[in-house]
């Protein structure tokens, strides 16, 4: 696939020999792990890093043993296959922060709606608000992300543009057809986010609900209260923050998911991120950059719940 029209016996072994195809499987995977390391081991006859330009990566050696020298590096996720020789790392580096816009303002709006639902659906309990509230949340985690892409790009993009003023497909940054210069776009931003938030705005309604209905059994409630204060009152000063710590676990979870669900959603609104980046690498067989993707987004997902356990101190010190 890399050669194309241009492929014979020769070419292809001088590609299997530059990407180390001609060796055991083993082999490959232990010079990956070895790319992976920031601390990794490197012959002297063979000496594939610098200190500061070369043909792989950066790195500085520690030490020698032998024919062996231990380096210090950042970690090197390899070349695409596709764009001729074009770093992974760079690649993500420019599609990641467009990726981390979208997801976050998808969980800025189902954290903002979603607690507020919650909170309504509580103090309404059992009356017709809380059961509209219960049925569009039920419908809203029942939808799949690519589904309601679909429909608010047809509605709001196409349908009511000339109301709306959205386009069906965008990025954060457009290109000007006659200037070729680049500007920020955040209207496209909009529909996308809406679109990957309803399910967490879902999730976070009924966990809101159900958390807060919870904590307003508790005594100290009734103390307060007992005490004079309005239900507002005891709502903000005190049952809401002990009602957070289910609905930040389950947005920890969901904001490391949104990056790797983003993929539908960047795909179907041709938003410029790391999901759109996945699925042409997925079309084009581009390993590299689709495993470089995937720990990508495993390391923050890592980092995410080690922030959560920090969270958890800040809402409830008892913990």
């Amino acid at each position: 696939m890399m050669l194309d029209q241009n492929e014979n016996s020769e070419q292809l072994r001088v590609v299997k020999q530059k990407y180390g195809f001609d060796k055991p499987l083993l082999t490959q995977y232990a010079y990956y792990l070895n790319d992976l390391s920031l601390i990794s081991f490197h012959s002297k006859q063979k000496a594939d890093y610098t200190f500061f330009n070369s043909k792989k990566y950066n790195g500085v050696s520690i030490f020698s043993i032998k024919n062996t020298n231990i380096v210090i590096k950042m970690p090197y996720l390899r070349e695409s296959f596709q764009k001729n020789g074009k770093k992974v790392t760079q690649i993500i580096a420019e599609t990641l922060p467009n990726t981390l816009v979208l997801a976050s303002t998808a969980i800025f709006i189902a954290l903002l709606i979603g607690i507020l639902f919650g909170i309504v659906s509580a103090l309404q309990k059992d009356t017709w608000i809380d059961r509209t509230i219960q049925v569009i949340s039920t419908l809203g985690m029942s939808i799949p992300s690519f589904f309601s892409a679909i429909l608010f790009a047809w509605i709001f993009g196409f349908l009511l543009r000339d109301y709306t003023g959205l386009s069906m497909s965008g990025s954060l940054y457009e290109i000007d057809d006659y200037t070729g210069d680049k500007y920020l776009k955040i209207s496209n931003l909009l529909l996308p986010a809406i679109a990957l938030g309803i399910r967490p705005l879902a999730v976070v309604t009924q966990l809101m609900r159900n958390s807060l209905l919870e904590v307003l059994s508790q005594d100290y409630i009734r103390t307060a209260y007992a005490k004079g204060l309005s239900t507002w009152q005891v709502i903000y000063k005190h049952a809401l923050k002990n009602s957070l710590n289910p609905v930040i676990t389950a947005l920890s979870g969901w904001f490391a998911g949104m990056l790797a669900g983003a993929v539908f959603i960047e795909y179907i609104f041709g938003w410029n991120g790391l999901g759109k980046e996945i699925v042409t690498a997925l079309n084009t067989l581009d390993l590299p950059v689709i495993m470089g993707a995937v720990l990508v987004i495993s390391t923050i997902f890592i980092f995410i719940n080690i922030l959560v356990d920090f969270l958890y101190r800040l809402l409830d010190p008892r913990i």
